[in-house]
């Protein structure tokens, strides 16, 4: 594509992500019902989504989590030491990473309802996937170090929190067994890297990508809103420590859509 075109898109992408139609496509999304293979009474929805999620594909690939815990280190010690070509491998990654929160957390095949799908998540997470995946050609994002007041370095606490994700899966009470920051399946969620992605983000503002921001931050906010609902108002006293390792993802995709428009388009035309 054309340089000339990748600006025109981005260009429209930038302008889409501030209109009111953007927001109320995401939430007609919500709308979409789930999938399952045996059918089941439109009734119990909010069962059969709780059920998929529980019996998602990714509780299969334990052998996998390491790996997904050490590349998102890897690739934040390359920004670190200023390595100018992390930028493209972090959108690839992050990307693709979106792929497998997609179809991994939304996924599954049970006995009762055969195979399933949450459709409008997984609809919602591709599309924040091609927006991350757009990137590797728009070349927004410049992951260099950029000087930041001290103030934005508030996302750092909260998104090492996600990522270590120090839950125990038996009790679902808190657990700081540091193993968990290279073991546990936080590396796969969307839930527990989104905040690291947008932190990302964030301490690089404004030689980001400002449509990838606010569509990541737009799906933050909503899956976010869910399980505050779920983990504090439906089971507050077993998931009340869920609830709060999820108020990263809730608090960090706030301040991503909370970014300034103009910042990003400043910088375009070099003013």
């Amino acid at each position: 594509m054309k340089v000339k075109n990748i600006e025109n898109v981005q260009v429209k992408l930038e302008a889409a992500t501030w209109k009111w139609w953007f927001y109320l496509i995401f939430v007609l999304i919500q709308f979409i019902p789930s999938y399952a293979s045996k059918g089941f009474d439109p009734r119990k929805m909010g069962e059969v989504i709780g059920i998929i999620l529980q019996n998602a594909i990714i509780s299969s690939l334990e052998t996998w989590y390491p790996l997904f815990k050490l590349i998102p280190i890897i690739l934040v010690a390359s920004m670190v030491l200023r390595i100018r070509e992390v930028t493209r491998w972090f959108n690839i990654y992050v990307g693709v990473s979106y792929v497998l929160f997609a179809f991994l957390q939304h996924v599954a095949i049970t006995e009762e309802y055969g195979f399933s799908i949450v459709i409008s998540n997984l609809i919602m997470l591709l599309v924040v996937a091609a927006f991350w995946f757009w990137d590797v050609l728009a070349q927004k994002n410049d992951l260099m170090p950029v000087e930041q007041p001290t103030w934005k370095y508030w996302v750092i606490p909260l998104a090492f929190l996600a990522f270590w994700y120090p839950l125990n899966q038996d009790t679902f009470m808190p657990d700081f067994n540091p193993i968990y920051l290279f073991t546990n399946a936080a590396g796969l969620t969307f839930c527990m890297m989104t905040p690291v992605y947008l932190a990302i983000l964030i301490l690089h503002y404004p030689q980001i990508n400002i449509a990838t921001l606010r569509v990541t931050g737009l799906a933050g906010i909503i899956i976010a809103s869910y399980n505050i609902l779920l983990n504090f108002f439906m089971y507050p006293d077993t998931l009340w420590w869920n609830g709060v390792l999820h108020i990263p993802l809730l608090m960090i995709s706030g301040a991503a859509l909370g970014q300034k428009k103009r910042a990003r388009m400043k910088k375009d035309l070099g003013t």
